[in-house]
C-alpha cells in the first residue's frame, strides 16, 4: 500500500551471477531509473543516448532511499508512492534486465528465482540498521567470512565500500555517485540522520559487529 516501506530482493537463478560486466551493472541502475514510472517505458529506453530526464516529467512508483548490487542479486529498500507500486517496480525491472541479459548473452529462460522477495518493513529495533546491513554486502567481496569471523582489515574494509560504485552508500555518505536514484532527502528524514551522521553510525554499527563476533570467539 501507498506508504509502505519495502525490502525488494531477488537472487540468480540456481545463483548464478547476473551480473557480468560493469555494462550490467550500469544497465541494471538504469532499469531502476527509468522503470520507477507508473507510465510504460518508451522503446527508445534500450537505445538511450541522450541524459536523464527532468524527474518532474515522471510518476514515480516509489521512493527509492537505498540500494545495492551484489554479483548474484540486488537489494532495494524503498517507500511506495502508489498502491501496489513495488510489485510494478519489481516487474519491470527484474523483466527488463532478463529480456537485457539473455539477449546479450543469447540465452533463453528465467533469470532470477521467480518472484521478488517483497518484505514490508516494520518500524521495528531493527528499522535503523536495515540500510546498513543493504550497504554491507560488498564487504564479502573481500572478506567473505567477515560476518563469522569478522572484520580483518577495518580500513581496506571502509575504503572499498567508499569506492564501491554499485551502491547508494556513496551518494548517502556525500560522495557523488548515482544521485538521481534516490530520495536522499526523505532518506535523512525517515532515519533522523544526514551525510555525516550517516557515515559515522554506519562505520560505528560495523566496529559494534567486529566486536561482538570477536567477544563470542574469545578474542
Amino acid at each position: 500500500m501507498k506508504g509502505d516501506i519495502i525490502h525488494l530482493l531477488n537472487r540468480g537463478v540456481e545463483k548464478r551471477k547476473v551480473f557480468l560486466t560493469d555494462k550490467d551493472y550500469f544497465r541494471f541502475v538504469y532499469n531502476l531509473y527509468d522503470f520507477n514510472d507508473v507510465n510504460n517505458v518508451i522503446s527508445a529506453y534500450y537505445y538511450r543516448r541522450k541524459p536523464l530526464i527532468n524527474d518532474k516529467a515522471k510518476e514515480k512508483l516509489v521512493d527509492i532511499f537505498c540500494w545495492c548490487l551484489m554479483p548474484s542479486h540486488p537489494h532495494v529498500l524503498s517507500q511506495e508512492r502508489v498502491d501496489g507500486g513495488i510489485s510494478i517496480f519489481s516487474k519491470k525491472i527484474m523483466g527488463g534486465y532478463t529480456k537485457y541479459f539473455n539477449e546479450k548473452n543469447k540465452r533463453k529462460g528465467v533469470l532470477f528465482q521467480g518472484r521478488s522477495k517483497i518484505i514490508k518493513v516494520n518500524k521495528d529495533v531493527h528499522f535503523n540498521y536495515l540500510p546498513f546491513y543493504i550497504m554491507s554486502n560488498p564487504i564479502k567481496l573481500i572478506e567473505p567470512e567477515w560476518k563469522k569471523e569478522g572484520i580483518k582489515n577495518f580500513g581496506e574494509v571502509i575504503n572499498f565500500l567508499e569506492n564501491y560504485k554499485y551502491s547508494s552508500f556513496l551518494d548517502l555518505i556525500g560522495k557523488e555517485n548515482f544521485p538521481f536514484l534516490i530520495n536522499k532527502e526523505l532518506f535523512y528524514e525517515l532515519f533522523n540522520t544526514n551525510k555525516e551522521k550517516f557515515k559515522k553510525d554506519f562505520i560505528d554499527w560495523l566496529e559494534t559487529y567486529r566486536s561482538d563476533v570477536r567477544r563470542q570467539k574469545g578474542i
